[in-house]
């Protein structure tokens, strides 16, 4: 499957100069990691978002906003934005802020 990758390149200019961030092709599209935990990345048309258990039904709540299932089954913790939920760069910009966020709380990743 093909990812959007103007949406792509708009994540990538927004972490620009952030060298913890990197990105790495993942389920049909492009993830992005920061300090190895994965917290958005583009799968189709749509934003994934890594917004964590505790902001996963508020962040449902939202428009243009539904549950990460591409397996069948959704995964708690990650959502999906459509096209319509990222087309400013305001509203990008609070997804990426949020998932962000999410993820430095996380424990480090054990090293491989």
């Amino acid at each position: 499957m093909a990812y959007d990758e103007r949406l792509a390149q708009r994540i990538r200019a927004a972490f620009q100069g952030k060298p913890q961030i990197t990105e790495r092709k993942m389920f049909g599209g492009i993830a992005f990691l920061s300090k190895g935990h994965m917290f958005v990345g583009v799968t189709g048309s749509s934003l994934m978002a890594r917004v964590g258990r505790e902001l996963y039904a508020e962040s449902l709540r939202r428009q243009h906003v539904r549950p990460m299932d591409f397996t069948g089954k959704p995964m708690r913790g990650y959502v999906f934005v459509a096209p319509e939920g990222t087309k400013s760069a305001a509203q990008l910009r609070f997804w990426l802020d949020l998932c962000e966020r999410h993820v430095a709380s996380l424990p480090p990743k054990a090293a491989p």
